[in-house]
C-alpha cells in the first residue's frame, strides 16, 4: 500500500473526469479452488487496488460525484474469524489509511444502491469479469447478466484509463521490482537448461523463484519448444537438440505490479546456423523498436517500423520478395509475426485488458486496424512520457498458416512458399523487454537486461 496522500490523489482526479452519477467499485471476493474454504491466492481488483490500495476480499466502494462524499464498505471480523485469522483491523481503520472518512458494512451497500436508483441517480460501474461480482451487479443494479458489459460505464472506463496509463514514480519503483524478479526467473532457467530435461523442470524452477519471497508469475508461464505456437502452455516434452525454447514470462509483486519478458534460448546451448540468422533479425527488431518508443510517435508506427526490419531480414534469406514496403502494406509479414509488437503493463500483464482493449491501446484518434497481424496490436495510440509497454517481436514458422495463406494465394506475390518447406520444424524465436517512456525517449526497467544477442544467450547458458 502506497501513502494515503496517493489514493486521496487519484480519487480526487478521477472526480474531475466525471460529471454526474455515483461511481461503484467492486473489490474481488475469495474464488474456491475446491471447496468454499480452501482458495485459490486472493487477488484484488487492479482498479479498485489502485484508487484504494486494500488488499482484502469482500470489499466495495462508492464516490459520490456530485458531493464528494466516500464510503468503503465492508464487514469487521467477527470472533470466528478472529480464531483461525488472528485480530484484524476495523473496516473504519483500513478506511482511514487510504483517506476514506465514512465506512460501513457491507450490507448498507444494497440500501445505498436501492436509493440511488430511487432517485433516478446515474450509477458508473467497470466491466465485470469475475463471476462473483457479475452476480452482485444484477443483484444490486437489477441489471440482466446479459447486459452488464455493454451497460459498462464508458466515461468511467475512459476516466481510470486515463489515469492508470500514466505510471507515477511510485508505481514505477514497484514495476521495476517485479522486472528485477522476472530478470532472475529467467536467468534461472537459462543457466540451468540442458539437454533431457523436461520442460516443467524449468517452469518449477521459474515459480519457485517467485514463491520463495512470497509472489508468483504474473500470467501463467509460457514455456516451449513449440514456439510457434504464441501461447503454449503445455510443458510435457523433453529438451532436445536442434530445437528452440520460448519462454515467455514475468513476475507480479505482492503490490500487484508485473513484469513481462521473453527469450528464446538453444535447447542445446548452441545455435545452429539457421536458427542464429532468424535470432539475429528478431534482437536488430527488438533493438529497433526500443530505439524508436518517445513520446509523440504512435504504436503503429513502431510496429510497422520493426515489420519492415523483419521483412528486409526475411528477403535477405530468400523467404520474402519484392518491394518490402508494399509487402508490409499488404501484411505479408504477418505470416511470420502474427501479433502485435507489445501492449501496456503495470497493475495488470496486459494493463487493463478488463477495461477493453480498445480504451486502452486506442483512442477516437487513432482506430485499431482490421488487417491480419496488425489487428492484435493491442497498443497503437501515440506514446506519452510516463507510458509503460512491452517490446516484443517474433518470427514464427506456422505451418498451417503457411499451408493456408499457400493453398489460398495470400500475398503469393511476396512470400516464397517452396522455400519455407524447410522451416516447418523451426518452431519461433521472441525477444520481450518493458520499457518506460521518458521526455526524450525510453528506458528499460529491471537494474539488467536479459541477454539478447547470440553470444550473451550461449555464454549465459554455460553459466552455473
Amino acid at each position: 500500500m502506497f501513502a494515503k496522500e496517493i489514493y486521496q490523489r487519484r480519487r480526487a482526479e478521477l472526480l474531475k473526469q466525471i460529471d454526474r452519477g455515483i461511481l461503484l467499485f467492486l473489490g474481488n471476493s475469495e474464488a474456491p479452488l475446491n471447496y468454499v474454504s480452501n482458495c485459490y491466492k486472493f487477488r484484488q481488483d487492479s482498479s479498485f487496488l489502485y484508487f484504494f490500495g486494500l488488499q482484502d476480499p469482500d470489499f466495495a466502494a462508492i464516490i459520490d460525484v456530485e458531493s464528494g462524499e466516500e464510503i468503503l464498505f465492508g464487514n469487521d471480523v467477527d470472533i470466528d474469524d478472529i480464531i483461525w485469522m488472528g485480530p484484524q483491523p476495523l473496516v473504519s481503520d483500513k478506511a482511514a489509511a487510504i483517506g476514506v472518512q465514512k465506512s460501513a458494512p457491507l450490507k448498507e451497500l444494497d440500501n445505498y444502491l436501492s436509493r440511488a436508483i430511487s432517485q433516478h441517480r446515474k450509477i458508473h460501474y467497470l466491466p465485470p469479469y469475475r463471476n462473483h461480482n457479475k452476480i452482485q451487479l444484477n443483484r444490486l443494479l437489477n441489471i440482466p447478466f446479459d447486459d452488464l458489459k455493454k451497460n459498462a460505464s464508458e466515461a468511467f472506463i475512459k476516466a481510470v484509463v486515463k489515469l492508470r496509463l500514466i505510471k507515477e514514480a511510485c508505481e514505477i519503483q514497484e514495476i521495476e521490482k517485479a522486472c528485477d524478479l522476472g530478470y532472475a526467473m529467467h536467468m534461472t532457467a537459462t543457466k540451468m537448461a540442458r539437454l533431457g530435461m523436461v520442460e516443467q523442470e524449468l517452469v518449477g524452477m521459474m515459480e519457485g523463484i517467485c514463491a520463495a519471497e512470497g509472489h508468483f508469475p504474473s500470467f501463467p508461464i509460457i514455456l516451449s519448444q513449440n514456439g510457434e505456437t504464441l501461447h503454449n502452455h503445455s510443458h510435457h516434452q523433453i529438451l532436445t537438440e536442434g530445437r528452440l525454447l520460448v519462454i515467455d514470462a514475468g513476475a507480479e509483486i505482492n503490490s500487484c505490479y508485473a513484469s513481462d519478458f521473453t527469450r528464446t534460448l538453444p535447447s542445446s546451448g548452441k545455435f545452429n546456423q539457421r536458427q542464429r540468422e532468424i535470432y539475429q533479425i528478431v534482437s536488430a527488431a527488438n533493438d529497433l523498436g526500443i530505439a524508436l518508443s518517445k513520446p509523440g510517435i504512435t504504436y503503429t508506427e513502431v510496429h510497422l517500423s520493426v515489420a519492415r526490419l523483419l521483412a528486409e531480414g526475411l528477403k535477405n534469406l530468400g523467404l520474402i520478395k519484392g518491394d518490402i514496403d508494399e509487402a508490409v502494406a499488404a501484411g505479408a509479414h504477418a505470416l511470420f509475426m502474427p501479433h502485435g509488437l507489445g501492449h501496456h503493463m503495470g497493475l495488470d500483464v496486459h494493463d487493463m485488458e478488463d477495461l477493453g482493449e480498445n480504451y486502452v491501446g486506442y483512442d477516437d484518434t487513432y482506430r485499431r486496424s482490421t488487417q491480419f497481424g496488425l489487428a492484435s496490436l493491442r497498443m497503437g495510440k501515440l506514446l506519452e512520457t510516463g507510458h509503460v509497454v512491452t517490446v516484443e517481436p517474433g518470427i514464427y514458422f506456422i505451418p498451417a498458416l503457411i499451408e493456408q495463406w499457400k493453398r489460398e494465394g495470400t500475398n503469393a506475390a511476396f512470400i516464397n512458399f517452396d522455400r519455407l518447406e524447410a522451416y516447418y520444424d523451426f518452431g519461433g524465436i521472441r525477444i520481450e523487454d518493458d520499457i518506460l517512456i521518458t521526455a526524450d525517449g525510453c528506458r528499460l526497467l529491471g537494474a539488467k537486461r536479459l541477454p539478447n544477442t547470440p553470444e550473451a544467450v550461449e555464454a549465459a547458458m554455460q553459466q552455473e
